[in-house]
């Protein structure tokens, strides 16, 4: 089973998910809008994260920031 979690919705139209497919693959997809022609592409979470730090890479960073919420490690 596929399942996709939305991270960002440009003004422009962009969206951005996080993907974790059936065989347990994540990638970020990126869906450009209908004046851009609407391609689909599916990037590599470091690819994702290099390519800049525009408010798609920043809410994907906020999420896995999430993870430490319910749980603190004291180092």
């Amino acid at each position: 089973m596929t399942k996709a979690r939305k991270l960002y919705s440009s003004p422009s139209g962009d969206r951005w998910y996080l993907i974790r497919d059936a065989s347990g693959e994540v990638f970020v997809r990126h869906e450009a809008n209908l004046a851009s022609g609407g391609n689909v592409a599916h990037m590599e979470i470091g690819a994702f994260l290099n390519a800049g730090r525009g408010p798609e890479q920043q809410e994907l960073l906020r999420l896995i920031g999430t993870l430490l919420d319910d749980e603190v490690a004291h180092l």
